[in-house]
């Protein structure tokens, strides 16, 4: 059991998007799940002749981040555990902010969404270079985030929250001003993630 206290007045304050300086930006793999909807690792899967993980750390090198990391507790390829176990995305993120000193722009991205291609995680790591928070319109993931001291303390709050509401990345947005880019109807297509084996076999399909 996570161990939290409540603290509600403190993560319905939203940060004002008063950023100027421009940071390198690291790409992140989140692939700390368990994947039970699926019946078996995400991470592992086959795509292309190589474990989805890799293909998606490919595309985030393709979309010319400073370098790479992995959110979950994943040796193989240098995977940074989850501070808050099994407690999703939210957790990944915290370990990460953990691992990571001073300030950095994170362009984060599930395992699961296999269909991401290289220039539009590009827009959404250059595009309003001033938001703390940005991601698409009406998509939670990918995520670009500026990782600072105040993000890294609206992270740790909001872990510690009874509601489980607030114990996750939407929450996290609306915390830090969040903004969102439009799509296209082909960009939208590259945002279909794979939670169960159908949604797996719809998109290899």
């Amino acid at each position: 059991m996570l161990p939290r206290t409540t603290r509600p007045a403190r993560t319905a304050t939203p940060f004002m998007d008063t950023i100027t300086e421009i940071l390198p930006c690291i790409g992140v793999v989140l692939a700390g799940g368990l994947s039970s909807r699926m019946g078996r690792d995400k991470a592992l899967l086959p795509w292309q002749g190589r474990p989805l993980i890799e293909r998606q750390l490919a595309a985030l090198k393709q979309a010319d981040v400073t370098e790479t990391r992995v959110a979950g507790d994943r040796p193989d390829y240098g995977g940074i555990a989850d501070a808050w176990p099994h407690a999703g995305p939210l957790g990944g993120l915290e370990g990460i902010a953990r691992a990571i000193a001073g300030n950095i722009d994170l362009l984060v991205i599930p395992v699961d969404m296999p269909l991401l291609q290289p220039p539009l995680l590009r827009r959404l790591r250059c595009e309003h270079p001033g938001a703390r928070s940005l991601s698409f319109v009406d998509h939670v993931l990918p995520l670009r985030l500026r990782l600072d001291n105040a993000s890294r303390a609206m992270l740790q709050n909001l872990m510690q929250q009874d509601d489980p509401r607030q114990r996750s990345l939407r929450a996290l947005q609306v915390a830090l001003n969040h903004q969102a880019l439009p799509l296209d109807a082909s960009e939208r297509a590259q945002l279909a993630d794979c939670n169960t084996a159908t949604q797996w076999n719809e998109v290899t399909g």
